[in-house]
């Protein structure tokens, strides 16, 4: 295998390659890029024009997702994937990484779209970079962009695979990225309905790309993800990667929930409350009337939706950052 196959293992040990650029016998190009990033581009003559980037490890306690980036790795060294796509693959906080921890001192998805030049230190530089590195790889004009940022989740979940889609004005996901998704072992898609900070909005939203965050179960240690079934996630990937996707098929969205984002619960201060279970699953259901959380000054969240149920809940974000959000069905 080519030592540029060893990204995550680089990475761990917050190391340089010594060769920063090798190819494969297929005529493949790896190119090391900087820390935790690396560009794979195919041979000119068998590109299909498509710009795939992959992303994992944004939080660094997310292991399920970069073991299988590192498996895609592994295979393209090898030689036993044999990419007809260009693409960046990244670890997005190499630091939270080697620590396995969610990140050390700010969230780096919510640094992005430029809120990272409203902060400073290490996770903000870091932003930086990975808007940069997606800026430049999205730069070549004519060509197919899809960003797919991996993570895992904090709870467990109704639903345990899911995506998450970014809003912009006038654009909407196609049925043919909706199949993919649902091909991908997703089982429901979120749509938001504002402009956001994460690493996906950034790509979807200033980059023009298809973008989604696909969240993939539970968070766990490395090693401990064999509960975490990614199989048909990385078939979907390895078609993407090889230019053999086929067709979706008629009934290829049967099974696929939509929701779509009613309100967002931000925390304002110290008193605020959230009137949930601490084991509280994603997508469980709420009862119209129910009073969901408290903040200083009288704030009351009541839920006035049918068929409402809460995602991301977690009343330990620092203030003026959401504790939740409210979400409804929408049909497709």
């Amino acid at each position: 295998m080519l030592a540029l196959g060893k990204l995550l293992e680089l990475t761990l040990a917050g190391r340089e390659p010594a060769e920063k650029t090798q190819m494969t016998t297929g005529g493949v190009r790896l190119r090391w890029l900087g820390e935790g990033a690396m560009e794979v581009r195919p041979p000119q003559a068998q590109d299909t024009g498509m710009d795939l980037l992959l992303s994992a490890g944004i939080h660094g306690n997310e292991t399920a997702p970069i073991e299988l980036l590192d498996e895609l790795i592994h295979q393209i060294a090898r030689g036993q994937l044999k990419p007809r796509a260009r693409l960046l693959l990244l670890f997005g906080n190499p630091a939270a990484i080697r620590r396995g921890e969610r990140y050390l001192e700010q969230d780096v998805n919510r640094l992005f779209n430029g809120r990272h030049e409203m902060s400073s230190g290490a996770e903000a530089f870091r932003a930086c970079e990975l808007e940069r590195l997606a800026a430049n790889f999205f730069s070549e004009p004519g060509r197919t962009r899809l960003h797919y940022d991996l993570h895992t989740a904090i709870r467990g979940s109704k639903i345990e695979q899911f995506a998450l889609h970014p809003w912009q004005a006038g654009r909407e996901p196609s049925s043919q990225e909706l199949a993919r998704l649902s091909a991908a072992g997703m089982r429901a898609v979120l749509l938001q309905n504002k402009a956001s900070i994460t690493f996906s909005a950034y790509t979807y939203e200033r980059l023009g790309a298809e973008a989604f965050t696909l969240e993939l179960g539970k968070a766990r240690p490395f090693g401990q993800n064999a509960q975490v079934d990614l199989s048909r996630l990385q078939d979907v990937l390895e078609q993407l990667i090889e230019g053999r996707e086929v067709a979706p098929a008629a009934d290829a969205l049967q099974g696929l929930e939509v929701f779509r984002v009613s309100r967002e619960i931000i925390k304002h201060s110290a008193a605020f409350r959230l009137n949930l279970p601490d084991d509280v699953e994603n997508f469980s259901e709420l009862e119209a009337g129910y009073l969901l959380a408290e903040d200083e000054g009288g704030k009351r969240w009541i839920v006035e939706e049918q068929g409402a149920r809460i995602i991301f809940p977690n009343p330990n974000v620092a203030n003026g950052l959401r504790a939740g959000i409210l979400i409804v069905p929408q049909q497709v």
